[in-house]
C-alpha cells in the first residue's frame, strides 16, 4: 500500500482537485492521510465530503496551528499503514499513472526513493510549459549539490529505511532525502512528468533568502560539514536553484 501524506491549511480552492488526482490513480491500493493544521476556511468540510464515498481518505487535525507542513506530515507518517510513503501537498496534482509507474522501480533493492519530473503551474492552474527535469539516478554525493527531488513527486520505501520523519527545520524535505541516501541507497527518477507543482506567492519556501540559510544549516548541522564545505555546497545549490526558479 501507498500512504499518501497531505498537509492541509486553508486550501479550499485547491483540495478538491488534489484529492481527485489521487482517486483516479490507476494503482488503487492506497490511503490518503490528510492532516489539517487548523484551517479556518472550508477545507475540512470538503475533505469530509470525499470521505463519505471513499474510505481510503482519512482526516486528522493538529491540536494547534503549527505554521508549517512539518508537523502535519509527521503525524501523517505516524498514522501511515502503507509500505510506501508518498507526499502530496494540498494544492498540487498528480498524473493518474504516477503510483503505478513508480512502484516497479522499487524492485531494485538498492532504490529507497522514487521520484519524477514535474511541471510548474500558477495559482490559477495555468500551464506554461515550465517542466523541471531531474537526473535519472541520484546518490548521496550528487544530492549534496542540490535538491533535485521535488516533495510532491517523492515516495520512499519504509520497508528498507524504516519510518523516517521530518526534522523541524527549513527545507526539511531535502534533509530527509539526504538522510535516506546517506545510508547507501539510491533515488531513481521515472523520467516522466508525474506531478504539477503549484507556485504560490505566499508559500513558505518563496523567500529565497531564508532558503539559503536553511540549506547552509543542513550542511553544517545535519551533515556535519566544515564552514568552507558548507559554503561551497550552498553556492552550488544556490546556483542551480537560481536557474530552476526562472525555468
Amino acid at each position: 500500500m501507498f500512504s499518501i501524506i497531505t498537509p492541509l491549511y486553508n486550501s479550499e480552492q485547491f483540495i478538491s482537485k488534489t484529492i481527485e488526482s489521487v482517486i483516479v490513480q490507476t494503482y488503487s491500493d492506497w490511503e490518503m492521510i490528510i492532516v489539517d493544521d487548523c484551517s479556518t476556511d472550508q477545507s475540512s468540510e470538503i475533505v469530509k465530503s470525499y470521505m463519505t464515498s471513499d474510505d481510503r481518505i482519512k482526516y486528522f487535525k493538529t491540536s494547534f496551528p503549527s505554521g508549517s507542513p512539518t508537523k502535519p506530515r509527521n503525524i501523517g507518517i505516524e498514522k501511515a499503514n502503507g509500505r510506501y510513503i508518498a507526499f502530496l501537498d494540498s494544492d498540487d496534482l498528480w498524473a493518474k499513472n504516477k503510483l503505478e509507474t513508480q512502484l516497479q522501480f522499487f524492485e531494485d533493492h538498492s532504490v529507497a526513493i522514487v521520484f519524477s519530473n514535474y511541471e510548474k503551474i500558477n495559482e490559477q492552474g495555468i500551464q506554461n510549459n515550465r517542466v523541471i527535469k531531474a537526473p535519472k539516478i541520484v546518490d548521496y554525493k550528487k544530492l549534496l549539490k542540490g535538491n533535485v527531488i521535488a516533495c510532491c513527486t517523492c515516495v520512499y520505501d519504509s520497508s528498507k529505511t524504516g519510518k523516517l520523519y521530518f526534522n523541524n527545520q527549513g527545507h526539511e524535505d531535502y534533509a530527509l532525502w539526504l538522510e535516506i541516501l546517506k545510508k547507501g541507497y539510491f533515488a531513481k527518477n521515472t523520467g516522466l512528468v508525474s506531478a504539477k507543482y503549484r507556485v504560490r506567492n505566499a508559500s513558505i519556501s518563496s523567500n529565497k533568502y531564508k532558503v539559503i540559510f536553511w540549506i547552509y544549516n543542513i550542511y553544517r548541522e545535519n551533515e556535519n560539514m566544515s564552514i568552507i564545505k558548507s559554503i561551497y555546497y550552498s553556492f552550488i545549490t544556490l546556483s542551480r536553484s537560481f536557474f530552476k526558479y526562472f525555468k
